[in-house]
């Protein structure tokens, strides 16, 4: 084993240190049916070694065994200090972050340690440093990395090893799986390659500018059960997702015949769809506002009146735009229709924001507890300003953090933020 990262500068030996070692994708449970956290020699060399008999070669296990040898080095150097270890999730990403975030909570109101070594096996670890940061000061990093032999028999078995978890699984099959199914189904249709070319352009943008887990945070409520009242709005609006993409694939037909140009075609395929889409969107987003009512989420309600602000303006930009491009409007009365479209979402979002604010004002934040999604406690808030929107929170390191009321979901006698 290698070990390579920066030399340990402690100081101060009254400082309380936690050695604090990272598994991101939980293969701890998964391996071995051991939950985070650990905390203490005996509970982190336990796990250890029940993840090193269960897979060898697993990484992890290597970073708790170092992380215990530190513990060792600092006690044996007359530090006080103590060992853990947090695991995240298996699907990674924001699950994985939060599931750290809160394991680490959970540490730090056991062992109230001024500073930490993070102990990490690569770059997949260290990128949970900014979340650890933001509760405790990392004194030290330390990289534990494997030595392996370079004859390709051994590379060979690595890559099958790292294609039998999920998260790669999902890039190198799923990935593939997907564009010969949307050029296979294109084909059957008679499209072309443009559409399948479309999607697949739309889904590298999304992903190049990081706004996938945008769009995975918006649904992740989605509260698609038959058991909530939610459920016939959800479904209706998906029936009229595929019947819009039924008118619009009769219009792009229909447009092709009478006219032979593609781009048309494209256009009044496009004006079809968009006819369904403000009665798809106000079926979503009652679904929403029934979720959130629910759930007890009364606050989050206001916050849908910017999503249909913002809607607005797009289905009203969208539908000019198609209407200019095949010729049933001027340009000039393309830009009267973008104007109105601006004033009234703006208008729209204006109101809602203004209603969220006085609610804010109305709730008395100051001295509320504040937790996150899973329950962690963050802080205590210490203030509001209304005029920049956001909120301060006083956290248990007693260190003043700033954030945007956008992030409350609910209000009671505590305030929750995602």
């Amino acid at each position: 084993m290698d070990m390579a990262g920066t030399t340990l500068r402690l100081k101060n030996k009254e400082e309380r240190i936690l050695i604090l070692a990272v598994d991101i994708d939980n293969d701890l449970y998964q391996k071995t049916k051991i939950s985070g956290p650990l905390l203490g020699k005996v509970q982190n060399l336990n796990g250890a070694t029940q993840l090193a008999l269960a897979d060898p070669e697993d990484t992890d296990a290597n970073t708790m065994f170092e992380a215990v040898k530190l513990y060792d080095q600092l006690i044996e150097d007359g530090y006080l200090a103590n060992v853990a270890t947090v695991t995240g999730s298996e699907k990674e990403g924001y699950n994985a972050d939060m599931e750290i975030s809160r394991q680490l909570e959970l540490v730090l109101e056991q062992y109230k340690a001024d500073s930490c070594v993070f102990v990490s096996d690569g770059a997949s670890d260290e990128r949970v440093i900014p979340i650890i940061q933001s509760r405790i000061k990392i004194s030290s990093v330390k990289v534990v990395t494997i030595k392996q032999a370079k004859g390709l028999e051994n590379t060979y078995f690595t890559i099958l090893e790292k294609l039998k978890e999920p998260h790669y699984a999902r890039i190198v099959f799923g990935l593939p799986a997907v564009l010969i199914l949307l050029f296979a189904v294109s084909y059957i249709l008679g499209a072309g390659w443009e559409p399948p070319a479309a999607l697949i352009g739309l889904y590298l943008l999304i992903k190049g500018f990081g706004l996938e887990e945008g769009f995975i945070n918006s649904f992740r409520g989605f509260g698609f059960s038959i058991d909530r009242m939610s459920f016939v709005f959800y479904m209706a609006a998906i029936i009229f997702v595929i019947a819009a993409l039924f008118i619009a694939y009769g219009s792009y037909q229909s447009a092709l015949q009478s006219s032979g140009s593609s781009v048309g075609s494209y256009a009044y395929a496009i004006e079809g769809f968009l006819i369904l889409v403000p009665l798809i969107l106000l079926l979503y987003l009652v679904g929403r506002i029934t979720d959130s009512r629910d759930s007890r989420y009364v606050f989050r309600n206001l916050k849908y009146g910017a999503y249909i602000g913002s809607a607005i303006i797009f289905w009203v930009l969208a539908l000019s735009f198609v209407a200019w491009i095949i010729g049933q409007i001027y340009f000039s009365q393309l830009i009267d229709f973008t104007v109105v479209a601006i004033v009234i979402g703006v208008g729209i979002s204006g109101i809602a924001n203004m209603l969220r604010r006085r609610t804010l004002q109305q709730k008395r934040l100051k001295d509320k507890m504040v937790v996150n999604e899973l329950g962690a406690l963050i802080g205590k808030v210490a203030g509001l300003n209304i005029k920049t929107g956001r909120f301060t929170v006083n956290t248990s390191f007693g260190n003043p953090v700033s954030y945007s009321v956008d992030r409350i979901i609910d209000i009671s006698d505590k305030v929750v933020i995602k």
